[in-house]
């Protein structure tokens, strides 16, 4: 073993980085990409879709976070789904994993491209997002807690600007416009629009893969759950009730950068204060890319030490004590999915392997209450069982509707789980299978 390998990740983060890191994570999906649900559902068909993930987002995390309390392990759901279930749950917990925290980071770089091109439309959009990648994996490469610092600062700031961004919008606010042309396609929209209203809340469960980078995991991960969702579902629904009010959705509904752009109809679009929200708007994406790229390396660098990947992507740097492989293979993988997708593909992809991880999630959950009773739960989810399966029913329904209304993208999604689960049944060995 090698000295990089015997170095372990560093214990720092209190509850407000993992505050940080939790709103951090999602609050991109308050400034873009949630907007494409407009186009399948109008807004009154995507409130009610959003409404519904905000129960399965609330009583997931509930639930989440006494799996996340009881097995603090950089693997996340991984760990948990392995202990629950073996080799198998592992396999999909963790492919379902890296497929959303690597999928959604391309998303992120692709609107702050787009952001940084409606300030300034001489800069390419795929070059400012590749560029994003380079300089966020330098950031991550430097320590956690250096990490966590810059995601508190930026997810502040991003809050402070959503808070002020609602503070200008709302006296523009017509009920008329928001309830025009509400539900253009029934409830057949209310389901297609369903990955859309996930993307205000995706990646959340993040805050599981730094568990082993907490100081004391028992009490800090709870709170930085449970504050973290209950700012989102504010923010999310102040964003987009308003947002829906200012002009007709269709002429938001195909966009990367809807917050400028709702203020450049308010405001003009010369506007002082539409070009600084724009720059400002920077800071939230800014979150949410430094956020997923944490998430990915951890998730990956849990997966090759158990084995599953190359076991060179479980090291961890002797100085810095970063999985520094991890982070680079990550955004490898990332730059070739900008190359090739389109925003609201890459959503609808990040949020069919968020349902999945949370279906499998739920699934361990239940099967450790019975396997393992005398677990220690330093977090126990209120209203067992039936916040858990409230949970696990809407994902079943999310992944559903998102299989119906995406097949082709679905195709690819499970054929890749089919062909890792194929390479792993062929390249084992007794060490891995047995990893616990």
């Amino acid at each position: 073993m090698s000295a990089d390998q015997n170095v372990a990740l560093k214990k720092v983060l209190k509850p407000i980085h993992l505050w940080a890191i939790a709103v951090g994570l999602v609050i991109s999906g308050e400034y873009f990409g949630w907007n494409y649900g407009w186009g399948v559902s109008g807004t009154i068909g995507f409130l009610i879709a959003t409404l519904i993930v905000t129960v399965l987002y609330v009583t997931f995390i509930f639930s989440f976070t006494e799996l996340t309390t009881s097995i603090p392990q950089a693997g996340g759901p991984f760990a948990y789904a392995h202990r629950a279930f073996g080799w198998w749950g592992g396999i999909i917990a963790g492919y379902a994993t890296l497929v959303e925290f690597l999928i959604a980071p391309p998303a992120i770089a692709f609107a702050l491209g787009s952001y940084a091109h409606f300030l300034y439309p001489s800069l390419s959009v795929l070059q400012v997002a590749f560029a994003c990648y380079v300089i966020f994996i330098g950031i991550n490469l430097l320590g956690i807690k250096e990490s966590a610092m810059f995601s508190l600062v930026v997810t502040i700031l991003a809050v402070a600007e959503l808070l002020l961004y609602i503070g200008i919008v709302v006296p523009h606010f017509s009920y008329e416009t928001f309830v025009t042309d509400p539900m253009p396609f029934g409830w057949a929209g209310v389901f297609a629009a369903l990955p859309f209203a996930i993307w205000f809340y995706l990646a959340i469960e993040g805050v599981a893969m730094v568990a082993e980078e907490v100081e004391n995991p028992k009490k800090t991960i709870s709170l930085g759950y449970i504050y973290g969702i209950l700012t989102l579902v504010v923010l999310a629904l102040a964003v987009m009730i308003v947002t829906g009010g200012i002009t007709h959705w269709r002429n938001l509904s195909t966009i990367d950068y809807p917050l400028p752009a709702a203020l450049g109809i308010v405001l003009g679009r010369n506007s002082s204060w539409t070009h600084l929200f724009a720059s400002l708007g920077l800071f939230g994406l800014i979150a949410s890319f430094h956020g997923t790229i944490i998430g990915y390396s951890r998730q990956i660098y849990a997966l090759a030490r158990s084995g599953y990947l190359p076991s060179f992507l479980g090291q961890v740097n002797a100085k810095f004590q970063t999985p520094h492989w991890a982070l680079i293979a990550g955004g490898v993988i990332g730059c070739v999915a900008l190359s090739l997708g389109t925003t609201d593909q890459v959503i609808i992809l990040a949020a069919l392997g968020a349902v999945v991880m949370y279906i499998i999630s739920m699934a361990a959950l239940f099967a450790l209450r019975k396997k393992e009773p005398a677990l220690e739960r330093p977090f126990s989810v209120p209203f067992y069982p039936y916040f858990p399966a409230i949970s696990l029913l809407l994902s079943l329904l999310c992944l559903v509707t998102i299989v119906y209304y995406n097949f082709l993208l679905s195709v690819w999604f499970f054929g890749g789980l089919l062909l890792i689960t194929i390479i792993f049944l062929l390249t084992r060995n007794k060490s891995t299978t047995n990893h616990q």
